[in-house]
């Protein structure tokens, strides 16, 4: 299928403070989604950061706001048909509120931490006025070409999303990892242990195996405007 583009979507940067970088030192990492452009409506993945006094000052937002996000990938709020979160964090989740009525596709596991776990993301991103929830228990195709996979790990319920296209499948990955250099690590492991490399050797999560049976061409994510390709 040709007709399927997936189109990188601006929603602004944050600035990740010193002790969550793991480096010394704050890092300022962009917050991307991705727009779908299918021939049974536009599919946004993710959709921006919500707003909150601590998270504010905790990561100091740059925020795009969704309408003109959407409209510098020529598209409009009203024009939304479906949206897949990764997760449901507050920099995923934020535009949620102003896309009511449009089926939520999300696990549902984390759909429930999110409920009840203090603190996974802000409580008025989830269950506001308007709010539609297609809740999965792991993979699942929800429009022709575009299947869910579970991608637990940076939350017990992340999950990605695979786009298939005549020339190339695309996956978006989400924060299934931080960066796209992490991605390579996890294939490059999978490699190793397949060549028969003698340990120590990092594990790569088992789903890794489930992404790459889908022969992706690109792998993009949330964080990192890096692509990974084969």
């Amino acid at each position: 299928m040709t007709d399927i583009n997936v189109r990188r979507v601006d929603f602004g940067y944050f600035i990740r403070p010193a002790e969550e970088t793991g480096t010394g030192s704050p890092r300022v990492e962009p917050c991307l989604g991705y727009l779908v452009e299918h021939p049974d409506g536009l599919l946004l993945v993710d959709t921006g950061m919500g707003g909150d006094p601590d998270v504010d000052a905790h990561y100091r937002p740059h925020r795009v706001p969704l309408p003109e996000a959407l409209a510098a990938v020529d598209a409009r709020p009203e024009d939304i048909r479906h949206i897949v979160n990764c997760h449901l964090h507050f920099d995923h989740s934020g535009g949620n509120p102003a896309l009511p009525g449009r089926p939520v596709y999300t696990q549902r596991l984390e759909l429930d931490i999110a409920r009840t776990v203090e603190d996974h993301t802000l409580p008025w991103l989830i269950d506001h006025p308007g709010a539609v929830y297609v809740e999965l228990d792991g993979e699942a195709e929800i429009l022709p070409g575009v299947v869910i996979v579970p991608t637990p790990g940076h939350t017990a319920g992340h999950q990605s999303l695979v786009v298939r296209r005549g020339d190339g499948t695309v996956v978006v990955a989400g924060q299934s990892h931080d960066h796209a250099v992490g991605f390579t690590a996890d294939v490059l492991a999978r490699r190793a242990g397949l060549d028969g490399a003698e340990a120590p050797l990092q594990f790569p999560p088992a789903w890794i195996e489930r992404l790459l049976s889908f022969d992706p061409a690109r792998v993009v994510f949330a964080h990192d405007n890096a692509v990974w390709t084969p």
